[in-house]
């Protein structure tokens, strides 16, 4: 026996022993818990989901009505044309509808009111349906309304684009009025409605030829 040998214990055997600690697989208690849990909670929560109601506004009625159209648009506006006094006197021109003339001072298409002679003063609400006989196409009278402000009178007659109204208030020795289409045409892509208050000063003007009533203007206020 050599010195090295009588220096080192004796093997127990000839193989090779690891006596390194062996690391044991273990589960965390709590990840096996979140494991086991998680599917039972998304379970839960979507059948809660499931059977809760949605709020109303979430699913359209098919018994709901819709909401109504608001007059926002020039073409929804020229619809719903205002026809008879206000206030006691002729309305102005709607702002959206070009073929129109009135004596209302608020008007873009203004005109001066009309003055009848005291010759003329009697029946003039006659006259003045007979001149609108004689001088306009298909015309169809409502009938004459007194009024603490004047007698009110209004006609449909045949316009350019349609049919057009005329209304007229006569107080005393005074003759107000409008003259507006009662359909405004409008021409895609513009959103300028067509119209032509010209056509109506010309219409106002055969009126009172056949009437031979005072119609100031600008004009004969510059001579």
């Amino acid at each position: 026996m050599s010195l090295m040998s009588s220096l080192l214990p004796p093997l127990a055997s000839s193989s090779y022993i690891n006596t390194a600690p062996k690391l044991k697989t273990t589960h965390t208690p709590n990840l096996v818990l979140g494991q086991r849990v998680l599917p039972n909670l998304l379970s839960l929560a979507l059948a809660v989901t499931l059977a809760s109601p949605l709020p109303s506004h979430a699913i359209p009625s098919l018994n709901s009505q819709p909401p109504p159209i608001s007059l926002t648009t020039p073409f929804s506006q020229s619809k719903n044309l205002e026809l008879g006094l206000e206030n006691g006197k002729i309305r102005p021109c709607p702002s959206i509808n070009p073929g129109c003339i009135s004596t209302n001072p608020k008007s873009s298409s203004f005109s001066f009111p009309w003055l009848i002679p005291s010759n003329s003063s009697d029946d003039a609400i006659q006259k003045l349906r007979e001149a609108i006989l004689k001088t306009q196409k298909n015309v169809k009278f409502q009938p004459v309304e007194d009024t603490p402000d004047g007698q009110y009178l209004q006609a449909e007659v045949d316009g350019g684009f349609g049919r057009d109204i005329l209304e007229f208030l006569v107080k005393g020795d005074v003759v107000a009025y409008r003259c507006v289409a009662m359909k405004v045409t409008y021409v895609y892509p513009f959103t300028t409605a067509f119209g032509d208050s010209k056509g109506q000063e010309a219409r106002l003007k055969q009126i009172n030829d056949q009437l031979g009533w005072y119609a100031p203007s600008f004009d004969s206020m510059e001579e």
